[in-house]
């Protein structure tokens, strides 16, 4: 396979000249809606990191295509391992957006009880979606490896691991794919090539063409594809994911797009990102790419938009409002869920803190009885 070559389905104006897709009406319509989500997600989240009331958030602006058309391929007997800017993932497999708030804030109802950053999830339902970790492609290893154990068990099951085009110069990267390559793991490699690993530009990260060459080093294909079609993505990845399920091993697909926001809230993408780029790719804007496919389509209306936009804006407003209003994990949340029977070193170091924090009066310590 060409690696050069760029897989494009929805032309600029939304016309797919000879492309049927296999998705209904009903399905293209809840593709638009997620990535509809995705935006009122992080604009709330921006706006909460900027009032001070969560501490961090990715943004996911311009990658919205990708996310989405990915997530569409795959199943929910399927394992996801996303990198932390995959908000649409979850969103598509209909992980209700007040579970991920519950993370955002960290509190009782967060499934990681508050020892994650924001926006690093974890879901067994309604999809399996592998925790988030911050260190660069370290989650690549361990989906080659939970894809290997899937084929040894013989379970149809298929990993998709996302990762930005600067895990790639990670050493998880490396390991991963040729491991993968060697076993035939069934897993799909989504590199998110958005133009920037915070600060450095894609064109400083690798000597080679792109980042999909790299596959033919592994054993395995390497596709590009136009990461602003939803469309295509998706078609890149269902032919990935039925390779893998066919015995025939992973493959590595390369989606060009742009991370039209910061790195994350923490950053400032005007010092490093020049005007006319950004200018440039949001003439590109996935969105609005796919709202006027709908369109030619005849399933995009002007009304439809508005119910959409209402819906998912109060949706999101609502899970913050739950999510904020969530009482903070528990003092024993410290020492659980790490070993089945709690050492007697951690037992005396919880007994001390229950003992301190209700001397000094922390409602949270109960009666200082250590519950663990």
């Amino acid at each position: 396979m060409d690696t050069t070559e760029l897989l494009k389905v929805i032309e600029p104006d939304g016309a797919t000249p000879g492309f049927d897709t296999d998705l209904s009406d009903a399905e293209l319509v809840h593709c638009y809606r997620t990535m509809l989500a995705v935006r009122a997600f992080d604009d709330v989240c921006m706006k909460l990191q900027r009032a001070g009331r969560i501490g961090f958030s990715i943004p996911n602006k311009g990658i919205e295509a990708t996310q989405v058309g990915a997530a569409s391929a795959i199943d929910k007997t399927d394992f996801l391992f996303p990198s932390y800017r995959d908000f649409g993932m979850a969103l598509y497999h209909r992980v209700p957006p007040v579970e991920m708030m519950h993370n955002m804030f960290g509190n009782e109802l967060d499934s990681a009880h508050g020892r994650q950053m924001p926006v690093h999830f974890s879901f067994v339902d309604p999809i399996r979606l592998y925790s988030i970790s911050s260190p660069i492609g370290t989650h690549i290893p361990h989906a080659v490896g939970a894809a290997h154990a899937f084929r040894l068990k013989g379970e149809d099951r298929v990993c998709l691991v996302s990762f930005g085009d600067g895990g790639t110069s990670s050493l998880g990267f490396h390991s991963g794919l040729n491991f993968a390559g060697v076993w035939k793991a069934p897993v799909v490699f989504l590199c998110q090539n958005n133009g920037w690993a915070i600060s450095c530009p894609s064109e400083e990260q690798t000597a080679s063409e792109g980042y999909a060459i790299k596959a033919k080093a592994y054993g395995m294909p390497g596709i590009v594809v136009d990461g602003n079609d939803l469309l295509a993505v998706r078609q890149a990845t269902s032919d990935a994911v039925a390779r893998a399920r066919r015995g025939e091993g992973p493959t590595l697909i390369e989606a060009r797009t742009f991370r039209m926001g910061g790195h994350s809230t923490s950053d400032d993408p005007t010092r490093y990102v020049p005007a006319e780029l950004l200018e440039e790719w949001g003439r590109k804007d996935p969105v609005t790419r796919f709202q006027r496919y709908l369109e030619k389509e005849g399933i995009w209306t002007a009304k439809l938009e508005e119910q959409l936009t209402a819906e998912v804006s109060a949706e999101i407003n609502a899970a913050a409002k739950v999510a904020e209003g969530t009482g903070q994990p528990g003092l024993e949340t410290i020492f659980s869920d790490v070993y089945a029977d709690l050492p007697t070193h951690l037992r005396k170091q919880g007994e001390f803190l229950f003992d301190l924090t209700a001397r000094r009066g922390d409602a949270a310590a109960g009666d200082g009885a250590f519950p663990l």
